[in-house]
């Protein structure tokens, strides 16, 4: 019993020390210029990313769902 829990407790202080190794990393004011750029950005192809846009809310009959109000028409 009493090795068990100190396996657990041993566990638990290695999870802790993992989770929090990361805690205080952030981006840094020289870096953000690289960050910034287009093609670090999670959709870099706009016009891709337009052209689904709207075939999303053409099949969808709305354009509530991507951010943006409008009626269910889908006369945009």
């Amino acid at each position: 019993m009493k090795r068990s829990l100190i396996l657990v407790l041993l566990g638990l202080a290695v999870a802790v020390a993992l989770l929090g190794g990361c805690s205080s990393v952030g981006v840094q004011v020289w870096d953000r210029d690289v960050l910034a750029r287009s093609d670090m950005q999670f959709d870099n192809q706009a016009v891709d990313h337009a052209l689904d846009e709207h075939i999303y809310f053409s099949k969808e009959a709305s354009s509530g769902g991507s951010g943006n109000g409008g009626g269910g028409c889908g006369c945009n």
